[in-house]
């Protein structure tokens, strides 16, 4: 009896020992001021805004669905697929650019040149956005009757969206290069989806069609909206925090930095939508849809790993510029575990809840679950080695980071292509996750042959601060 009585109070006194640490971390997490906390704070914060952004767009995907068709919802989809793909290209990679190169400035007292940046960076976006925009127009002008008729009045439409989404990739870089994390991630992520929502609201309230054209137009006001806000936001910032001053514009160090990161850009875009573009050759637009719900759905796990990059990137960058390798070792670690596991619990849940949330669309949307399970191995394979194409971004290496893109790229593709044809939605989803595991493994390559770093997370499990 005693043995017992003595067993349940140890229970108890480790219970209570731990709920005390618990309750400690998140009073450290809140109030703590060293590197470390304002690091976890702002991953907590970018986690948090990509959660809420899910939610709003999970909710207003759900209602288009609804509302438009499964075949009117697919060209919606399609349509603005190409939006985003065409604005992550037309700022030549400025919007990582900025991450880099407003920290080093920063930290060498180059204020001329922040000035510079911050103003002249935003003013070429709009102009190079323009300018794609107008090759756009020239594009569709140019095949005329090859493009299919239900996608030509949306793609004329949404070619406006261009310039204002990539002034918005931008200035999400300066608020994430300058550690304004709200500034960055709430007007494209939390405004830009409400906004939407609530001009399709009104429009089916008012009676217009439920039309892909329709949501193209909605899509064009909260894009133009969103931008100017975040810019507003951005400006005020930038009168407290930077010191008044000339402004130097160093076109050819931008383009210079830009340029590679470019290439990396597209890749993830390439990435992020080869599958839903191939399958929009060879399936339908009801299966358009349906992927697009799936795939969307599963790849809310790669929030972990944006929010944990979007931290960190800023500090990767800034170690870097000093060469204090001492702090950069654990913060890499820290980076590698905050990414692997909190994107393991996220796809654990989403598995479990994955077919009722696809029942949300509509009936036939349940057929997109086993999609799910192709797609979370290559999420979970790039989870394990924490947010490398930030960290070889930031160091240096955004060259051979560029080049296993790349080729990573070019294989979610081809074989996307050579297995859609056979597999349909299943196909693109092995392609998708082939390519992403690939990637990892070649970054994991070039982090320690290049910088000496095992990122690799079972490494950090046994040597938290492992070097090759």
């Amino acid at each position: 009896m005693t043995t017992q009585i003595t067993t349940t109070k140890n229970a108890a006194d480790r219970a209570a020992e731990w709920l005390l640490g618990a309750v400690q971390s998140a009073r450290d997490l809140v109030r703590g001021d060293n590197e470390r906390t304002r690091l976890q704070r702002h991953a907590a914060m970018a986690f948090g805004v990509r959660v809420a952004s899910a939610a709003i767009l999970y909710l207003s995907q759900i209602i288009l669905a609804r509302w438009m068709g499964g075949s009117e919802y697919g060209v919606y989809v399609f349509v603005w697929t190409c939006v985003l793909v065409l604005g992550g290209v037309s700022h030549l990679g400025l919007n990582t650019a900025m991450i880099r190169l407003l920290p080093h400035y920063q930290e060498t007292g180059q204020f001329d040149r922040l000035r510079g940046l911050l103003r002249g960076g935003r003013m070429l976006t709009v102009v190079l956005g323009t300018a794609f925009a107008g090759l756009g127009y020239l594009c569709l002008w140019s095949l005329g009757d090859r493009v299919a008729g239900p996608y030509t009045l949306p793609l004329y439409l949404a070619l406006v969206c261009v310039p204002f989404f990539a002034l918005t990739d931008v200035q999400d870089g300066i608020g994430r290069g300058r550690g304004w994390m709200a500034v960055a991630l709430l007007p494209p992520y939390v405004l830009r989806p409400v906004l939407l929502l609530c001009a399709m609201i009104v429009a089916h309230g008012i009676g217009l069609p439920m039309q892909a054209h329709t949501a193209v137009a909605a899509a064009i006001f909260a894009t133009w909206a969103t931008a100017i806000v975040q810019m507003l936001l951005i400006d005020l910032r930038v009168r407290v925090e930077v010191p008044p001053g000339p402004c130097a514009y160093s076109l050819r160090q931008w383009l210079a930095t830009s340029l590679p990161l470019l290439v990396i850009g597209l890749c993830e875009i390439v990435l992020q939508n080869a599958d839903l573009l191939v399958i929009s050759r060879y399936l339908t637009p009801t299966e358009v849809g349906v992927y697009f719900a799936a795939s969307k759905t599963m790849s809310l796990v790669l929030f972990v790993h944006y929010a944990v990059g979007s931290a960190a990137a800023n500090r990767f960058s800034a170690l870097h510029a000093r060469g204090d390798n001492a702090a950069l070792r654990p913060l890499v670690a820290d980076a590698v575990k905050w990414t692997f596991w909190p994107s393991v619990a996220a796809a654990t849940l989403l598995l479990a809840l994955g077919w009722p949330l696809l029942s949300l669309f509509g009936p036939q949307f349940t057929d997109g679950y086993v999609v799910m399970f192709v797609l979370v191995i290559g999420f979970l394979g790039r989870a394990s080695i924490g947010p490398s194409e930030f960290l070889l971004n930031m160091m240096g290496q955004q060259k051979l980071c560029a080049a296993i893109l790349v080729f990573t790229a070019t294989l979610s593709v081809g074989t996307s292509v050579i297995l859609v044809p056979r597999l349909g939605m299943i196909g693109a989803a092995i392609a998708t996750s082939l390519a992403l595991i690939v990637a990892a493994i070649l970054n994991y390559a070039v982090a320690r042959k290049k910088l000496g770093l095992d990122i690799s997370i079972f490494t950090t499990i046994t040597k938290p601060w492992a070097m090759a």
